[in-house]
């Protein structure tokens, strides 16, 4: 737990380093190939957190992808026919216990 305070305080304090590095520093941001949509002198942080927000808001989908394989390995599928099948989807071969591509053997 320390080790996880003491990476959030290293983050926040280079985060806040980058702020105040770049308050004066402005971009133009084009949405479009064309001259339709452009913000013209943003700041650089605030592109960067926007950047970031839009990041953490794609994850959302592969966040909750992962909480529903959970949970049908939790409601008491086997993990490997969980993994099985898991590989089917993608295209890929079956692994074994051993993690050998191939069928899993019957117990």
């Amino acid at each position: 737990m320390p080790l996880r305070l003491l990476g959030f305080i290293i983050v926040l304090v280079a985060f806040l380093l980058f702020i105040t590095l770049n308050l004066e520093n402005r971009c133009d941001i084009r949405f479009w190939v064309h001259d339709k949509a452009i913000l013209h002198d943003v700041p650089v942080y605030v592109t960067a957190f926007s950047a970031f927000v839009a990041g953490m808001l794609c994850a959302f989908p592969v966040m909750f992808l992962v909480q529903l394989r959970k949970k049908k390995l939790e409601k008491g599928m086997d993990p490997r026919e969980a993994h099985a099948l898991e590989g089917k989807k993608k295209g890929r071969k079956p692994r074994n216990a051993e993690g050998e591509v191939g069928t899993p053997e019957a117990p």
